[in-house]
């Protein structure tokens, strides 16, 4: 069964993650599930332990920065209780 998710990104890794999706005849859709399915089915502790494939680099450009946001479970609690109304 698939569910919907929304993400925000930056516009040109899109865009490049488009073009890289139609050259390879997937949807940016199916391209996103197969590499969340590559993550999850690695036994990796923290972001810096996954392996960076060459196709990556290509849909990338320049040093990567990953973005977090500490927040606590009661403001997760909320996001999400507020996204369901």
């Amino acid at each position: 069964m698939d569910a919907k998710v929304t993400l925000s990104f930056d516009q040109a890794i899109i865009n490049k993650a488009k073009k890289f999706a139609d050259k390879n005849n997937i949807s940016l859709s199916r391209l996103t599930e197969f590499l969340y399915s590559k993550i999850t089915s690695g036994n990796y502790q923290s972001l810096e332990d996954m392996p960076v494939s060459d196709w990556v680099n290509m849909v990338s450009e320049g040093e990567i920065q990953y973005q977090t946001k500490s927040r606590s479970r009661k403001d997760l609690k909320t996001e999400y209780f507020k996204s369901k109304k």
